[in-house]
C-alpha cells in the first residue's frame, strides 16, 4: 500500500498552497482533485495580489507547474470516497479501488452551490455572481439584479453593492421584507419585487432579463445571487470531527480538527465562501501545522 506523510484532498488554492508549503519541507505529499472545484465556471478570479484578473484554470495550471518542481509531490485525479481510521495510521480509498496510507489527513474539498432558482447556473460566473469583491469591479455602473431570498441577506448585499452600482433592482422570489428594509431601500431608489421569478433570460450566459409570475419582465444585465453552500462530501462526518452549532468543523484556529491527525483548510472548514487568497493562506498555516506535528512526532 502506497505511504505517505500527508495526502491532501482538494486542489483548490487551500490545497494547492498546502501542498506547496509541505513539498517544501520535504514531506511525502499526496494531493487528490478530481476538478470539482467551484471557481470552475468562473471566467476569471479577482484579488489575488498579482493574479488578478486570471483564469482560474491558469491558475490551477501555474500552481502545478511549481509542486512538480518538488520529487515528494504526488498529484492524482481519483475521487476519494472513505478514510477510516487504522491504528496511528489512516487508510484513503478511492473510487478507483485503490488505498492509500498516511499519517496525516488534510480536507481541503471546499463547498459548492445550491441556487434558488435552478436557471441560475446557466448565468453563474459569467453574469451572476454572489461575491461583490470578486466580480464587482466588473459590473459597475450596469443595472444589476440581486437575488436572494432572506432578508438579513438581502439586505446585506445590497448595502455592499450599491458601492459598485446604483441601478439595482431586488428580488426576492416570493419572499416579503420588512417595512423598515422596503423603506431603507426606497430611499435609495432600490426598487423590491417580491413575487416567485418565473424565468431568467439570456444568452451563453449573459443575463438580459428576469421573468415573474406576474408577467412583469424586467430587464437587467447581471447580478448577485447569495447561495445556499454544503460541502460536497462526508469525509469530516467519517472521520467524526466536530462541528459547531452552524455546521462549521471545530479547528485550533491553526488547521487542527478534534481528530488527531486531521487538519482543514479553505472553505470546507466554514462550510462558507472565501477568496483565493483568504483559502491559499488557510492552506499556508494548516501545512506549517502538519509539518510541525510531524516533526515534533519523529524528533
Amino acid at each position: 500500500m502506497y505511504q505517505y506523510d500527508c495526502i491532501i484532498i482538494g486542489g483548490g488554492p487551500a490545497g494547492l498552497s498546502a501542498a506547496l508549503t509541505l513539498g517544501r519541507a520535504r514531506r511525502k505529499i499526496l494531493l487528490f482533485d478530481n476538478g470539482t472545484n467551484r471557481n470552475r465556471v468562473t471566467q476569471e478570479s479577482h484579488g489575488y495580489v498579482t493574479r488578478d484578473g486570471i483564469k482560474p484554470h491558469e491558475f490551477k495550471e501555474i500552481a502545478i507547474t511549481e509542486l512538480q518542481s518538488y520529487p515528494s509531490i504526488s498529484i492524482s485525479d481519483q475521487t476519494v470516497i472513505e478514510i477510516k481510521k487504522d491504528d496511528q495510521q489512516f487508510v484513503v480509498n478511492t473510487s478507483n479501488n485503490i488505498s492509500y496510507l498516511t499519517e496525516k489527513i488534510l480536507l481541503a474539498t471546499g463547498i459548492q452551490e445550491e441556487f434558488p432558482i435552478p436557471q441560475i447556473r446557466q448565468y453563474y460566473g459569467k453574469s451572476l455572481f454572489s461575491c461583490p469583491y470578486c466580480d464587482g469591479w466588473e459590473l459597475k455602473d450596469k443595472p444589476l439584479a440581486i437575488i436572494a431570498e432572506s432578508e438579513a441577506h438581502i439586505n446585506h448585499m445590497t448595502k455592499l453593492l450599491y458601492n459598485w452600482s446604483q441601478d439595482l433592482i431586488v428580488f426576492t422570489n416570493g419572499h416579503q421584507l420588512s417595512d423598515i428594509i422596503q423603506n431603507e431601500f426606497q430611499r435609495k431608489k432600490i426598487m423590491v419585487y417580491t413575487a416567485i421569478i418565473k424565468n431568467l433570460h439570456g444568452d451563453e450566459g449573459n443575463l438580459y432579463s428576469i421573468e415573474l409570475e406576474t408577467g412583469e419582465n424586467i430587464v437587467r444585465s447581471g447580478g448577485f445571487v447569495v447561495p445556499s453552500f454544503y460541502r460536497p462530501n462526508n469525509l469530516a462526518i467519517q472521520l467524526n470531527c466536530q462541528v459547531d452549532e452552524n455546521g462549521g468543523i471545530i479547528t485550533d484556529n491553526a488547521g487542527r480538527t478534534t481528530v488527531s491527525g486531521v487538519y482543514v483548510a479553505g472553505e470546507t472548514e466554514k462550510a462558507g465562501p472565501s477568496s483565493l487568497m483568504i483559502a491559499a493562506a488557510d492552506g499556508f498555516k494548516a501545512a506549517t501545522s502538519i509539518n510541525l506535528d510531524l516533526t515534533l512526532l519523529r524528533f
